[in-house]
């Protein structure tokens, strides 16, 4: 699923160019919808799910009876990275249990019209929170300077696996070599399977990589390459399973790629300064509804596939059954309780991408992470 990408670092340009052209003295709508229009001129729009999530100003408060604060429900969109899956249990959860209402909060959950609208709507102003990757954070805040950071990790380790048919005896980067390693078409994929194949020794010059775009899993299944960099453990993989195919995986962490976090909450820098007690009852809410996912991953499952988007992304209970038991474990951990995000995470992928000139310059973990407290 973590696929595509390939149009980000412009769609993000074509929003800060809207933005800068609108002026200082603009108002947020004004200078927010010029920059999705400019993100929809770079491919970046254009469903109603993006529509929707673009309406919602970020800024809404309604009547609602019943709310913990007796008083006004604060409206709160979250566009996701993908189409509602597994991992995305504990915001539905949350929601049909009432616990965002508790905090005062109405969240309504968006799906993306293109892989970087968790990164371009809520840079626009146009979505209050998304969820998105680490890296790409990372990229955006110093390469096209962004203003955006992550409020909370939601998987503590990474998903995306290097995965293969087993007839391809992938087991290592050091089979790597003479091969065709297929990628969603971003510079950080190439860079990272370059880096593992340095790490075990072996020469990169001797992998071809092939972008396949969204075409992960059928051009393995089809032979059009070896393995992919890109498929998530907790999606293809069991999927690849339930349609009958015999598979290979291996994590990235395991040859040199530091540990980060698959995906991260994010909101603007605009929202962390003037409504940090907003996001905190937010992540309040979204721990309550992951503790019930824990306790009863059966029925919390239940509700997703009860909120599916049956139309354009169809679930198969058994493989969100196994995905959720792949992500559990990794989504809170031993001293990593869910959301929780270090520094040192961020610091040690900071520089890990400034090593390999995927990024311009250090930053500090402050641009990139924002410590909301308790």
């Amino acid at each position: 699923m973590k696929t595509g990408r390939m149009a980000a670092a412009a769609v993000i340009a074509a929003v800060l160019s809207a933005v800068t052209a609108a002026g200082c003295g603009a108002g947020k709508q004004v200078s927010a919808g010029a920059a999705v229009t400019a993100a929809e001129s770079a491919g970046a729009g254009g469903s109603a799910e993006a529509e929707a999530a673009g309406d919602a100003s970020g800024a809404e408060e309604t009547e609602e009876a019943g709310n913990a604060s007796g008083g006004k429900t604060r409206e709160l969109d979250i566009v996701l990275d993908w189409y509602p899956n597994a991992i995305h249990t504990f915001l539905y959860t949350a929601i049909e249990r009432g616990y965002y209402r508790d905090e005062g909060l109405d969240v309504k959950i968006r799906f993306p019209a293109n892989d970087n609208d968790g990164l371009a709507l809520v840079a626009a102003g146009k979505a209050d929170l998304s969820i998105y990757y680490q890296q790409d954070v990372i990229q955006a805040v110093v390469n096209q300077g962004v203003g955006i950071r992550s409020i909370g990790a939601v998987c503590q380790t990474p998903l995306n696996v290097i995965l293969s048919m087993r007839e391809k005896n992938v087991n290592s980067p050091e089979d790597f070599a003479g091969k065709t390693i297929g990628y969603g078409g971003t510079a950080l994929s190439e860079e990272m399977v370059k880096a593992m194949m340095e790490y075990v020794g072996a020469d990169p010059s001797s992998v071809t990589m092939q972008n396949v775009g969204f075409d992960l899993m059928s051009s393995m299944t089809t032979g059009q390459v070896d393995a992919t960099i890109g498929c998530l453990v907790n999606h293809e993989v069991p999927q690849l399973k339930e349609e009958g195919f015999d598979v290979n995986w291996f994590s990235l962490t395991d040859y040199g790629i530091p540990n980060f976090y698959e995906v991260c909450l994010l909101a603007n820098n605009d929202l962390i300064e003037q409504e940090p007690d907003t996001l905190r009852a937010f992540l309040r809410a979204s721990k309550k509804g992951f503790e019930d996912f824990k306790a009863d991953p059966d029925g919390t499952l239940q509700i997703l596939l009860d909120n599916q988007n049956a139309e354009n992304f169809p679930l198969t209970p058994s493989v969100e059954k196994e995905s959720a038991q792949t992500l559990l474990p990794r989504m809170e951990q031993d001293g990593k309780p869910f959301l929780s995000q270090t520094e040192t995470c961020w610091q040690e992928n900071i520089e890990w991408m400034l090593d390999r000139k995927l990024i311009d310059r250090k930053p500090e973990v402050s641009e990139v992470m924002a410590d909301l407290g308790e």
